[in-house]
């Protein structure tokens, strides 16, 4: 999920200026509103626009990665294993 405290966010329509191979818009669109192989580009609808930011687009690359190599496990971002670390950090703590 794309968390506008810590990610900068632009129109999908700047979004093939962000990624490599710079993709036509409509595959961006697709990326977005359908996704490929089950996997979608996180955006965040603000007054009726769609946006997304460059840390979505490294998230959906990745995860396409992983599936791609195989990889079925799901790809965490930074955000959700800082949370899981503190939530066992606190579990521990609770059972010592």
């Amino acid at each position: 999920m794309i968390d506008l405290s810590t990610e900068d966010v632009f129109p999908v329509s700047e979004a093939p200026k962000h990624i490599p191979g710079r993709p036509s818009q409509a595959s961006c669109w697709r990326w977005v509103l359908h996704g490929v192989g089950g996997i979608k580009l996180e955006s965040i609808l603000i007054g009726g626009k769609r946006f997304v930011s460059a840390e979505a687009v490294q998230r959906f690359c990745d995860r396409r990665t992983a599936l791609a190599d195989g990889d079925t496990r799901p790809v965490r971002t930074s955000r959700q294993q800082e949370r899981a670390m503190q939530q066992a950090e606190r579990d521990f703590d609770a059972n010592v």
